[in-house]
């Protein structure tokens, strides 16, 4: 069925519905035992027309199809697609009822073209007409012509035209899950009993299905939280620096979510949050954000509560010009105990389905458990800082105790050997014996107080925030990336170079793990490469041996790489990788020192 502009309701008309169904209480006592959905199948097919015993076996095959496979996306294609040959209808599809219960979140189609839905537009959201009465009353319906029906208001533009109907819910665990609906009988015909009965024990083996699809899908997106949350320990327990830390929170949680950014926001002293680390295509323009301290979440989410969002672009709680961009969004503080350091914010773009419950309950967790992690690193690091004072007080406490008294001692005895010595050259060189180690008693006085004072916050050497990168990957990769490094990296890249070739590098191996499907994956720094126009370069490359570049996907992480090396005066190429006969993928992304 295409994407129907549903038609208006008529609340005080009633259309030609068939014999309803009766779904009876919900079982709580778990899912349905599929020798009773059998047994009760059997029921209703017997005495039926030969007609319908005759198809009996296509009724098997298609319960044997729609019953295999674990993706739920790949599930209700199935489900629409056997529908629609079973009963013999031109158009399916699968009306997915959201979480409030009150319209549509996906609306999956059999039948029409990808060039003709993108002539019809928008897919139903189920909130008014036929479809919407089907939601707020899941009851089988048979319609001769569906435009006769009261509540019919018309196709949008370019819509295919339709007129026989039948509709039949689909129930899992009891719920009502969605709608089946199809259109069109091949031939002219109507649809029959024949037609309704068999559609309705598919839609009961949909059900089994897609409970079954749903609990692999909740796995899965349980298993891939819980990488995502080792990854991020992992990254803040190996010693990064606050900046490096809460980009990876932001990248990870951006990736989990499925999200168009992941943002970390921080207290600013106006009693605000400031966007301090941001993962998107175009993530610079958003730093430095402020969510004012009047806007109506900020209370809230500085309270430690969540807050979610259907729309960004248009709920008023979003005052930032940031919000236009986005649609669904989930702000989360990062709270430990009753701290709150935090927020973490996953919007998705315009139009983008919302995030369900599940989502909601992993991203909290996930929140949680990285709140924890950047508090467990602020106390290694304050303990590495507690170390480091200890040292240099103890070197400070020797050199003061052992060395100064022993210099001081030798310089006594130089001055009575320069008042005993009778030759006048050895008394000056005595006299400027004495003068060198008063200087040398100053210079280690100096270092003394130099050692008493706390260190300054270094960053982190190149070739260790390489290092934490790859082990970062490696989590969600399955597998450790190789690394190697060719000249002297810490010392002749400079800071602005190293920042965004750090950056460049979580982008290449982003998308080598998001696309590539690779089990190889080999990088290199080079502090003592040559660019094209003979100045001092550094060159990062990255390859792999997955699946490649296909030649009409998504260019946008290649576009990100060569923008940010361009902003460098530098330049981001790709070409053939590790595979046989270069199969996969190489990037490679230079800039000046």
């Amino acid at each position: 069925m295409a994407a129907t502009s549903a038609p208006q309701d008529s609340p005080d008309s009633q259309g030609p519905l068939g014999p309803p169904d009766s779904p009876g209480p919900p079982d709580s006592s778990g899912p349905p035992d599929p020798l009773d959905i059998a047994t009760e199948a059997n029921r209703s097919l017997q005495g039926l027309s030969t007609e319908l015993t005759a198809r009996v076996p296509r009724l098997l095959e298609a319960m044997r199809s729609v019953g295999n496979g674990l993706e739920l996306r790949t599930t209700l294609d199935r489900i629409a697609e056997t529908a629609a040959e079973l009963a013999d209808a031109e158009y399916a599809a699968i009306g997915v009822i959201d979480a409030a219960g009150e319209g549509l979140s996906e609306f999956i189609t059999h039948g029409v073209s990808d060039e003709q839905q993108a002539l019809i537009g928008d897919l139903p959201d189920g909130r008014r007409g036929l479809l919407g009465a089907l939601i707020r009353r899941p009851e089988t319906v048979i319609l001769a012509d569906l435009t006769a029906d009261p509540r019919y208001a018309g196709f949008p533009p370019n819509h295919p035209p339709m007129h026989t109907f039948l509709g039949v819910p689909i129930k899992v665990q009891g719920e009502t899950f969605g709608n089946l609906y199809l259109a069109e009988k091949r031939g002219g015909g109507l649809f029959s009993d024949a037609d309704l009965n068999m559609v309705r024990v598919l839609a009961t083996e949909a059900g089994i299905a897609i409970g079954n699809a749903r609990v692999y899908e909740e796995g899965r997106q349980r298993m891939r939280w819980i990488d995502g949350s080792v990854a991020v320990t992992t990254a803040l327990l190996s010693g990064s620096d606050a900046e490096d830390a809460l980009a990876v929170v932001a990248e990870q949680a951006r990736r989990l979510a499925d999200s168009a950014a992941g943002i970390v926001l921080l207290p600013d002293n106006e009693g605000g949050l400031e966007m301090v680390a941001v993962s998107a295509e175009n993530g610079a323009g958003l730093l430095g954000t402020v969510i004012p301290p009047h806007s109506p979440v900020v209370s809230k989410l500085l309270a430690g509560e969540p807050v979610y969002v259907d729309d960004s672009a248009t709920d008023d709680r979003m005052i930032t010009d940031a919000a236009p961009l986005f649609g669904p969004s989930m702000l989360l503080p990062l709270k430990n105990g009753d701290r709150v350091l935090g927020t973490l914010a996953t919007p998705r773009s315009r139009g983008d389905r919302k995030f369900t419950d599940t989502e909601r309950t992993l991203a909290a967790q996930f929140a949680a458990q990285a709140a924890l992690a950047l508090v467990l690193a602020d106390a290694q690091r304050d303990r590495e800082r507690l170390a480091v004072y200890e040292d240099r007080d103890r070197i400070a406490r020797d050199l003061h105790d052992l060395v100064i008294q022993r210099l001081f001692a030798t310089g006594l005895m130089l001055e009575s050997a320069q008042r005993k010595a009778v030759v006048p050259d050895v008394q000056v060189k005595l006299g400027q014996a004495v003068d060198e180690l008063d200087v040398t008693i100053q210079e280690i006085r100096t270092a003394i107080f130099a050692l008493q004072q706390g260190p300054t916050e270094a960053p982190a050497g190149l070739r260790t925030r390489v290092l934490r990168e790859i082990g970062t990957a490696a989590v969600p990769l399955g597998f450790q990336p190789s690394a190697a490094f060719v000249g002297p990296v810490d010392a002749k890249v400079g800071e602005l170079t190293g920042k965004n070739l750090i950056a460049a590098l979580r982008e290449a191996l982003s998308n080598a793990f998001r696309h590539a499907q690779a089990s190889r994956i080999e990088v290199l720094v080079d502090a003592t490469a040559k660019l094209p126009d003979g100045r001092d370069g550094v060159r990062l490359t990255v390859a792999d041996d997955g699946v490649g570049i296909p030649e009409n996907g998504r260019r946008s992480g290649l576009k990100n790489l060569a923008k940010r090396a361009e902003s460098l005066g530098g330049s981001s190429t790709h070409g053939p990788g590790l595979g046989e006969d270069g199969g996969g993928s190489r990037v490679v992304w230079e800039a000046p020192l």
